[in-house]
Order: C-alpha cells, then sequence, then structure tokens
C-alpha cells in the first residue's frame, strides 16, 4: 500500500479538517447531511476547489460491510450511509490504497477497528476498545441475531435491548 488518502464521514467536514495536503473522498449521502451554514460554505468551497471528490462504494464492499457489521452487532447501530462510507474505505484498500477514515462516530471506529483500516477522531478522543452488541430480552435474557425484527421477546413478551459485550480491552 502506497498513497494515504482520506475517506471522510459528516464530521471531518463539520470539524473543517485541513483538506489541503491530502486526497480526500466521501460519498453524497455525506453531502447531504450537512446542514450548518458555515460548514455547507467550506463543503462547497472544498468541492469547487476538488479538494473533497465524490467517489461511491462497490457492491462487493458493501456487501462485506453488511456482513461484517451483522457478525459483530454494529448494524444496529450504523446508518446506511456510516456503512457506505467504510465500504469507501474497503474499496480503495481494496486497490492498493491506504485509506484512514476521519470520524468521530464510536460504532464506525469500532467496525473499522475490526476490519484494520485506520480511523481518526475530529472532535472526540475516540474509541478505547472493540465491543460486539447483542440483542437480549430484558426479562428472561434469551439472546436474539441482530436482524431480529421485533421488539418484545417471543418467549416472555418483554422489551429487547442492544447490550454491548467488550471483544478485546486494547486497540
Amino acid at each position: 500500500m502506497e498513497k494515504k488518502i482520506f475517506v471522510l464521514d459528516a464530521s471531518a467536514i463539520i470539524g473543517s479538517h485541513n483538506f489541503h495536503d491530502s486526497d480526500n473522498f466521501t460519498i453524497n449521502e455525506v453531502i447531504s447531511e450537512i446542514k450548518d451554514f458555515k460548514s455547507k460554505l467550506f463543503l462547497q468551497s472544498a468541492l469547487e476547489e476538488r479538494r473533497i471528490k465524490l467517489d461511491e462504494p462497490d457492491e462487493e464492499d458493501l456487501r462485506k460491510v453488511e456482513s461484517i457489521t451483522k457478525s459483530s452487532g454494529d448494524i444496529l447501530r450504523l446508518s446506511e450511509v456510516d456503512r457506505k462510507v467504510i465500504a469507501l474505505a474497503l474499496k480503495f484498500r481494496r486497490k492498493g490504497l491506504s485509506p484512514v477514515v476521519l470520524t468521530d462516530d464510536y460504532t464506525m471506529q469500532n467496525t473499522l477497528k475490526i476490519i484494520k483500516i485506520p480511523f481518526k477522531s475530529i472532535l472526540t478522543p475516540g474509541i478505547e476498545e472493540i465491543l460486539n452488541w447483542i440483542k437480549i430480552c430484558k426479562g428472561c435474557k434469551k439472546k436474539y441475531p441482530s436482524d431480529y425484527k421485533f421488539d418484545e421477546c417471543e418467549i416472555c413478551g418483554s422489551r429487547i435491548i442492544k447490550r454491548k459485550i467488550k471483544k478485546n480491552n486494547s486497540l
């Protein structure tokens, strides 16, 4: 892997990260998430000057992210936009580039840590440990798969909650 590039989540744009000395990419949906006036001006300038470029992930990378996040339980907390940003980083890595994802989203950082893609926080300290997520009944403690679609336990009728479980205490 040779050339380092940055893949941007909305927090990198909102935090006005310095984009002058690197190749920076994001997806259309991240652009749509930018709402405040200052960040929109910053983004418009960066797009016009080609300091930020738009790209889209490939289907195979989207499928891989879907599989990984189902396994870790992160799918319970990641938006479709988040998964697409991660998939874009996977696409770049698959093409021999060295992506770094700029995000303050702890769940994205968790998934990125699992797949060994570097990330950098912009406005927050970042994650300290890898977590997995499970769905569990608050009453009888029955565990459910991440794609279980109901809010109530099929056994006791109690509410289904998301619970984090530690995977690894050290990064």
